[in-house]
């Protein structure tokens, strides 16, 4: 009874561990906009590539905390990579309406969903080499 407690409780571990492992540090990603596999790497897709600049320049210049335009606060981890992609495809509403969409070229645009969609919430891993940087 207890070696099948210890297997079952191992099993557990183990997959718990495969699952997070599996939402971290995406390498790809499909774009429904484009229809094209996005390759993700830490310099076109991390902190330090054109789409994290591009979402700073573009987006949040409207989306930071305390703004007087009731956008609302956003930063990578407020999505998870499904809702970045939704985001973008689906070219939310507010941001729409009032043009902003229309200021960013595409490229600029896979470039910050990239971005958004490899820092999203749940993709961070520490004990992995790429993620440190």
């Amino acid at each position: 009874m207890k070696r099948k407690f210890i297997v079952f409780l191992l099993a557990t571990v183990f997959a718990l561990t495969w699952s997070v492992a599996a939402e971290a540090s995406p390498t790809k990603r499909f774009d429904k906009t484009t229809q094209s596999c996005r390759i993700l790497t830490f310099y076109n897709s991390g902190w330090v590539s054109a789409g994290a600049k591009k979402f700073r320049q573009s987006c949040k210049v409207c989306h930071f905390r305390g703004n007087d335009k009731g956008a609302k606060f956003l930063y990578a981890e407020s999505k998870t990579m499904k809702g970045w992609d939704r985001v973008f495809f689906r070219k939310y509403p507010q941001c729409a309406k009032d043009g902003s969409w229309d200021k960013i070229n595409q490229e600029d645009l896979l470039a910050i969903n990239d971005y958004l969609y490899r820092n999203a919430n749940n993709t961070y891993d520490p004990n992995d080499a790429e993620d440190c940087g």
